[in-house]
């Protein structure tokens, strides 16, 4: 602990793994490893396969590389302490280690609510404005979106660690999850939190709050010109092309929905709930977001056939 008169702040945090099945703990890092894998291999084989494919370089799948790029970036950060709790019992994490973490987390996680809203926008304007498509969202618009999601993500986020870094903490120094996450470090402190729960509430509502709302009204928008369709096939090719895109909203927005529900307001639930909850929406969207535009978009599905064929040859 360090201590300055009546402010304490401990030097280091101590990570939790499956609360209850401790002993397990190597057993259970094995579908770890596996989830862990198929999204690293997974989201580098999208973007090897969009940068050497000239035919997807277009909107769609540059926003595909930048959610490969967002989910990478998630893996990377859970993984050296999600493995060295399991495989080596390694809970200590360093104070300013764990606000750095728990930093670049929620940035990604931001940033991943804000890329699909721009593939919702893109599916949008694909469907309802076909001719206009190429015009609207040029390569430098869409650089321009890229530059747009980060700048939000860094800035909004910037005061959160600054504001535990002013609290005083004290008792419990045990986190929740193998991992860092604002509402759980928050949690531990002794002072008034009443500032980081208001600000990280607002900041919640105004970027995946909004975000979350916007992708429904691009696909009331989608359903409302599919309908007008002539015939029943063009209004299933039409949808098809938003399958894939659905599906990764689902897997990301339903956990971390249920994670900051559980964190607001279920501390009656047991820890097990919180933790799988957590896992969930950290590990899985990574996993699942390669395999689900492989097997639903013919283009990349093609490309990597052609790239298979080529070193196999």
């Amino acid at each position: 602990w360090e201590f300055n008169g009546s402010f304490y702040q401990p030097s280091a945090f101590l990570m939790m793994g499956i609360p209850g099945l401790e002993a397990l703990h190597h057993w259970i890092s094995i579908p770890f490893c596996a989830l862990y894998l198929v999204a690293l291999l997974g989201n580098c084989m999208i973007l090897f396969i969009i940068k050497k494919t000239q035919s997807l370089h277009e909107p769609m799948y540059y926003f595909l590389s930048m959610l490969a790029l967002t989910d990478l970036g998630l893996v990377l950060c859970t993984l050296p302490t999600t493995l060295g709790l399991f495989w080596f019992d390694m809970r200590r994490i360093g104070f300013d280690a764990c606000l750095t973490q728990m930093y670049f987390i929620h940035i990604l996680s931001f940033i991943e609510s804000s890329v699909l809203l721009a593939m919702a926008f893109d599916r949008f304007i694909a469907i309802s404005h076909p001719l206009r498509h190429p015009a609207i969202l040029t390569k430098t618009t869409v650089v321009k979106i890229g530059l747009v999601i980060l700048l939000r993500g860094v800035v909004s986020l910037l005061p959160i660690p600054f504001l535990l870094k002013r609290l005083s903490y004290c008792g419990k120094t045990e986190l929740s999850h193998s991992f860092c996450f604002h509402p759980d470090i928050m949690n531990l402190a002794c002072a008034d939190i009443k500032v980081n729960v208001f600000y990280g509430m607002i900041i919640l509502l105004s970027t995946v709050g909004m975000d979350f709302i916007f992708i429904v009204l691009s696909y009331i928008l989608i359903i409302k010109t599919v309908v007008g369709l002539a015939t029943r096939e063009e209004c299933l090719k039409a949808l098809n092309t938003c399958v894939s895109h659905i599906c990764a909203v689902l897997v990301f927005f339903i956990p971390m929905i249920s994670l900051s529900m559980i964190h607001r307001f279920g501390k009656d639930f047991p820890p097990l709930v919180n933790t799988l909850v957590a896992y969930t929406y950290l590990i899985i969207p990574p996993a699942l977001n390669p395999i689900i535009y492989s097997i639903k978009s013919s283009h990349i599905r093609e490309a990597l056939l052609r790239a298979l064929c080529r070193k196999s040859g």
